[in-house]
């Protein structure tokens, strides 16, 4: 049987250890202590962020980042519906209402045309959103200016879920420091990892001070256990804080790899009809934290779910792109403006393995399953 070659796995340097081992050796064995500390700093240089909030997952922080800006039981909040459910989960844990928003051709992310429009008519309504949780999509950038001054146009806060984009930029600046707050994600199959875990930054240091003291049970300033707000359990170990300070080391060359995988690919399959892939926006470089194309059925001789089960009967795992979500079960009558361009994606998108690990054998085993695949 041939080896298994997965779409995007952890990939551990030689530091890592040295850094769980000093908290197994200093009995750091919780949420709090300094490699916590460190990682937070350190990660804030890593992207040019003013102060940072380790928690367990991506997820976690978004759910504190829409508390943080004031999100309640009855509000909408526009979402990119191109992503990953857990952008949009936490908008129904805090008990409001997603309204999502297509992507455009260029960057595969939120359109920044349909948002000021949709803001524009909501605000003719009196029902202007209470947030945006703007995506990040596969190592690609959003075009955030016109999206930032829409949304402060209409002083709405902007979140920017940059789960997927670290190592990426945006006029030379890092995606997620753009807006009021930004999250991150370390969760195993991303560009670094910490096993799973998150970040919150942002410019406002009582926000992120504030992110610290709802993921900590919310406990309050007193000599015994009291509790005046609803907390929860959202804080980063300081052992895997130290996994990450280790990742952190190796994050330019992560990116280079993934952006390397990309390359390959894009050159090998040159040659082949009806292969497109995800453009790289001019505003910004793709950290390429997964390489994804586009299949033209007609063209290539079959489609997206037909080369996805050819490559899985050689033992390599490719995926659909992100289904929409407001094609989701879950989300099944909330509102969505746009959506044609994020449903061909779907139906016709493939993302292929991209880890940072990957040998050349595997890509040229990948590139040659994808040819035989070919019925021009």
């Amino acid at each position: 049987m041939e080896k298994q070659i997965l779409l995007s796995t952890p990939h551990l340097g030689d530091l890592e250890l040295e850094f769980v081992k000093e908290a197994f050796d200093t009995n750091w064995i919780a949420p709090v202590g300094p490699h916590l500390a460190a990682f937070e700093q350190e990660f804030c240089q890593a992207i040019g962020a003013a102060h940072g909030a380790a928690v367990s997952s991506g997820t976690a922080a978004l759910h504190l980042a829409l508390q943080l800006v004031g999100v309640q039981p009855g509000d909408e909040v526009i979402c990119s519906t191109l992503t990953f459910t857990a952008s949009a989960n936490p908008i129904r844990y805090c008990g409001a209402t997603p309204l999502f928003i297509d992507s455009d051709r260029q960057s595969w992310n939120m359109d920044p045309g349909l948002l000021h429009r949709t803001l524009a008519q909501r605000a003719r309504l009196g029902k202007l959103p209470k947030a945006v949780v703007l995506v990040h999509l596969y190592g690609q950038s959003a075009d955030i200016t016109p999206i930032l001054a829409a949304c402060n146009e209409y002083a709405i806060p902007l979140i920017e879920d940059a789960a997927e984009s670290l190592g990426a930029t945006y006029q030379g600046r890092s995606p997620g420091t753009f807006g009021q707050i930004g999250i991150f994600s370390f969760n195993g199959n991303k560009i670094i990892t910490t096993s799973g875990g998150g970040m919150l930054v942002s410019a406002d240091p009582e926000l992120t001070e504030k992110a610290r003291f709802l993921a900590t049970q919310a406990r309050d300033p007193a000599p015994h256990y009291q509790h005046s707000e609803l907390g929860y359990n959202y804080r980063l170990s300081n052992i895997l804080a130290g996994v990450g300070r280790g990742q952190l080391r190796v994050l330019s060359q992560r990116v280079e790899a993934r952006r390397h995988n990309f390359e390959f690919y894009q050159h090998q399959l040159a040659h082949l009809p009806g292969l497109e892939f995800m453009p790289e926006a001019a505003y910004g470089r793709a950290s390429r934290w997964l390489t994804c194309l586009t299949i033209d059925a007609e063209k290539f001789g079959c489609d997206r779910e037909q080369i996805r089960l050819a490559l899985a009967a050689r033992q390599i795992e490719a995926r659909p792109v992100w289904k929409p979500l407001h094609l989701q079960p879950i989300f099944a009558g909330c509102p969505v403006i746009g959506g044609p361009i994020s449903e061909d994606l779907f139906e016709r998108g493939l993302c292929l393995p991209s880890g940072s690990n990957l040998s050349l054998e595997d890509l040229e085993r990948v590139c040659a399953a994808i040819s035989a695949c070919y019925r021009g």
